[in-house]
């Protein structure tokens, strides 16, 4: 049966938010742990002179920035059991996060895989076993595990695959190496003394949302946007011309003159070429 897919404002979308509430092992609180808590600071797009440098950028809703451990391999809570508490909306991410408690009381906040349920014990350590939730160095994980929240450099912390529904894969061993397909498509070596989470992003459907109306997002900070070719010429490559006609040039361009599509924007010679096996698709 096909996913439907329903306009957020209506009564039968708000039934099926509370129905997902209600599932077995997920804990919606309305108040996230007030010490894992901050302020956070938008540019809204401007630069430090105050001009706009990336538009539609603006307003949203007040949030509270939520401290997560993205390094689960080092710290006092390390190789230390973790019961997880709640699972919970993050409003500066499309994942769900999960409050996580040790065995000395302290508290932190972790990306929540699939199949993680509240209950559940996880546990970061060299030794300990690759199933959902738990951290381990890559060279301690099986072939053809599900990873995510990986690292790049041994004790920075993760970063890649930690968006809703990232998943890497661990495809082979060489040396001190590790080849990983990341989420992108693109194959490339890590260190094996970099650290990583079993499992898979939570929050899968994130991208079968219907955004409903205007207003919601504006309540995530976006602001409208208008089309290059509805503008004058002096505020647009696209703009000008009298009524509906084609762009004048050869290839879209950015406000400023750029080629917008396809252009590549890697560096040439970026340090991280020789890791990479295979380009992302």
């Amino acid at each position: 049966m096909s996913i439907r897919s329903y306009r957020d404002f209506t009564p039968r979308s708000q039934t099926l938010e509370a129905a997902r509430a209600a599932k077995p092992g997920y804990c919606m609180t309305t108040k996230p742990e007030k010490k894992l808590t901050g302020g956070i600071s938008r540019s809204t797009g401007r630069n430090n002179r105050g001009i706009i440098t990336s538009g539609q950028r603006g307003g949203g809703h007040k949030q509270k920035y939520r401290f997560l451990d993205f390094r689960r391999g080092t710290g006092k809570s390390f190789n230390m059991p973790a019961i997880v508490q709640t699972i919970e909306y993050d409003p500066n991410r499309n994942a769900r996060i999960a409050l996580i408690c040790y065995e000395n009381g302290e508290k932190t906040y972790i990306l929540h895989p699939v199949g993680l349920t509240i209950g559940s014990r996880i546990l970061a350590s060299e030794q300990a076993p690759s199933t959902v939730g738990n951290a381990l160095p890559l060279k301690n994980l099986p072939l053809g595990v599900e990873i995510h929240n990986i690292e790049l450099h041994p004790g920075k912390g993760g970063q890649v695959a930690r968006a809703a529904g990232a998943v890497a894969q661990i495809i082979a061993k060489e040396g001190n190496f590790v080849s990983i397909r990341l989420p992108s498509g693109e194959i490339r070596f890590v260190s094996n003394k970099c650290w990583a989470v079993v499992g898979q992003v939570g929050n899968i459907e994130t991208g079968n949302r219907t955004i409903g109306k205007a207003g919601r997002n504006r309540w995530l900070g976006k602001r409208p946007h208008v089309r290059g070719a509805a503008k004058n010429p002096v505020d647009h490559p696209h703009g000008g011309g009298e009524g509906r006609v084609g762009i004048g040039h050869p290839y879209p361009m950015t406000p400023w003159g750029k080629c917008a599509l396809g252009k590549k924007t890697r560096k040439k010679k970026k340090y991280s070429d020789t890791l990479i096996l295979r380009s992302k698709q």
